[in-house]
């Protein structure tokens, strides 16, 4: 179910899409584990990877809309994503920001914009995305970046911080505003009038602060201007945060092979460490619930290159995988740290950097109520009104996401439509935990919110996490229908899935407007998984076959 690098083959893909990822993880593994610590450790900025990625056209060809070889392919994106997560968060933030900074670029009309972006990226340049201040952060109703007319176009003026790739980005992407209204254009990090201030974190990627200082733009500068302007900074959002799962996905599957493998080889009392009953619990809810992060983003990418003018349900699965699936990258690592212990703090450790990263991804976008509070819009229709839809296949389709690039105005959230998730619940009602959640998923279609809790973000906040866990499962078995997932495994995930429903629904008790009904409701959700030993026994042999499966080449 996890990624490893000694036996990961690409079949899926083409033959060009293969090969680059396979030069992928050949880079990393051919420079080894101690290369890359030492380069975390001392901040070195990542100029080997950039001359790899230039050298073997690598983000040129994932990057570039078109078709052929050279096309936006969600599915193959998210692999990238996964690898590069994988052998640090710090190597997969260049690439990310590089997707965000060509989100603005690619939605733009402006083909001589466009033409330079394709020349830069065949070039090896990498793109950053000007969006967040100091004083707004990426509130896009502000900004304090102003372009003022003058006989040849504009010039701009403002600070923007927290910009990755801020350094060396051929292409950045601004946003600001005219006395007209919100504008994007693109700047060039090594113009004259561009003016690096500085790395604003502690890290070896480079996240700066930069200033325009009368800096020219021109009409071919322009992206977008008006609410075509605000529509880009959100869609784009939508595009590139996606790869957030992706990232964490990876990081916890490197840790996990470091976890398990040690845990497994450390003695203790006279026997390993592994069989210790709560060292077992803890590493097989780490894995359940990894295995689940993995389900779930691998079936939001086919909604995402299915999406059209009349589907647009990815916009409920893109906040999901920002906050849901980060955030439970945040547990599998506390739960492997529980068991190793003081080792996930040495520094010859890949954990170390891992415990550390994956705190970044859930505070990457938004923050995780932020992204539920997105999520909430979506409730209604998805629990109460579904419509019909035809099957979205598995998508490994050498297609190019190309209505991603044309989504629209983004509003209208509410009144997106969803096919019915009981039908995936039905499938799998065999399994007794599937059954026990949709049991609670179903209570949930009849908790009453009044009227005025909904200015009770607080309040609301515990109902969306409910509302996510339905969400999460319902994905997780369309997958696992597709795949075919084993289903003792199957099952011990939803079984953690039951108890997480309990702990929120106790959350929701214990929030002061909960009114006395609602907190009957909420004991009422407080249920327990049906336990199996023989089925945790069997998912258990799955966690140990990990043992010492991959290690990085030293």
């Amino acid at each position: 179910m996890l990624f490893n690098p000694n036996t990961a083959d690409f079949a899926q893909f083409d033959d060009e899409t293969r090969r680059l990822l396979r030069a992928t993880v050949d880079f990393f593994e051919e420079r080894g584990k101690k290369a890359l610590i030492e380069r975390y450790i001392n901040r070195s900025w990542y100029d080997d990877f950039l001359a790899f990625s230039a050298k073997e056209g690598l983000f040129a060809t994932f990057l570039t809309p078109g078709g052929g070889d050279k096309r936006w392919d969600t599915a193959r994106n998210a692999v990238l994503s996964e690898i590069l997560g994988f052998y640090g968060l710090d190597y997969w933030y260049v690439w990310q920001v590089t997707v965000l900074g060509l989100g603005p670029v690619w939605q733009s009309a402006n083909e001589v914009a466009r033409a330079r972006a394709a020349r830069l990226l065949d070039e090896g340049h990498v793109m950053a995305f000007g969006l967040s201040e100091r004083a707004h952060g990426a509130d896009i109703y502000s900004t304090d970046m102003v372009l003022t007319r003058t006989g040849e176009g504009y010039v701009a003026n403002g600070t923007k911080y927290y910009i990755g790739n801020g350094n060396v980005a051929g292409l950045v992407s601004v946003f600001g505003r005219t006395e007209d209204g919100y504008v994007f254009f693109e700047a060039d990090s090594r113009h004259p009038d561009y003016h690096l201030i500085k790395n604003v974190v502690n890290k070896q990627m480079y996240v700066s602060t930069f200033e325009l200082r009368d800096y020219p733009v021109r009409e071919e500068n322009v992206l977008h201007t008006g609410q075509a302007a605000f529509d880009a900074a959100l869609n784009t959002v939508n595009v590139g945060k996606f790869n957030l799962c992706t990232a964490a996905i990876g990081i916890c599957e490197h840790a996990m092979y470091e976890a398990v493998t040690h845990a497994h080889q450390r003695i203790l009392y006279g026997k390993p460490v592994t069989n210790f009953p709560h060292v077992r619990r803890e590493l097989t809810d780490a894995y359940v619930r990894l295995v689940a992060m993995k389900l779930f983003s691998d079936r939001a990418v086919d909604y995402f290159r299915s999406a059209g003018p009349d589907d647009r349900r990815y916009l409920l699965f893109n906040p999901m995988t920002k906050m849901k699936v980060t955030t439970e990258g945040e547990r599998v690592v506390d739960l492997m740290w529980d068991v190793i212990a003081a080792k996930g703090f040495e520094a010859d450790t890949y954990f170390d950097k891992a415990a550390m990263d994956i705190r970044g991804l859930p505070k990457l976008e938004g923050t995780v109520h932020v992204n539920l509070a997105l999520i909430l819009k979506f409730m209604p229709n998805y629990l109460h009104d579904p419509a019909d839809f035809a099957p979205v296949p598995t998508r490994h389709d050498a297609a190019d996401d190309e209505f991603l690039f044309r989504q629209g105005p983004a509003r209208g959230l509410g009144s997106i439509k969803f096919h019915d998730w009981r039908i995936a619940y039905d499938r799998f009602a065999h399994l007794p935990n599937v059954a026990r959640l949709r049991q609670q998923a179903d209570a949930l279609c009849t908790l009453d919110v009044a009227k005025e809790q909904h200015a009770d973000l607080d309040f609301l906040l515990s109902v969306g996490q409910l509302f996510a866990l339905v969400v999460y499962g319902h994905l997780i078995l369309e997958q696992a229908e597709l795949t075919g997932v084993d289903a003792a495994l199957l099952d011990e995930i939803f079984a953690v899935l039951v108890r997480d429903f309990a702990q929120y629904a106790t959350e929701l008790h214990g929030k002061t407007t909960t009114t006395d009904e609602q907190a009957a409701w909420a004991l009422a959700q407080v249920l327990r998984p049906v336990a199996d030993e023989a089925r945790t026994a069997a998912v258990w042999e799955q966690v140990l076959s990990l043992v010492g499966a991959y290690e990085m080449r030293q």
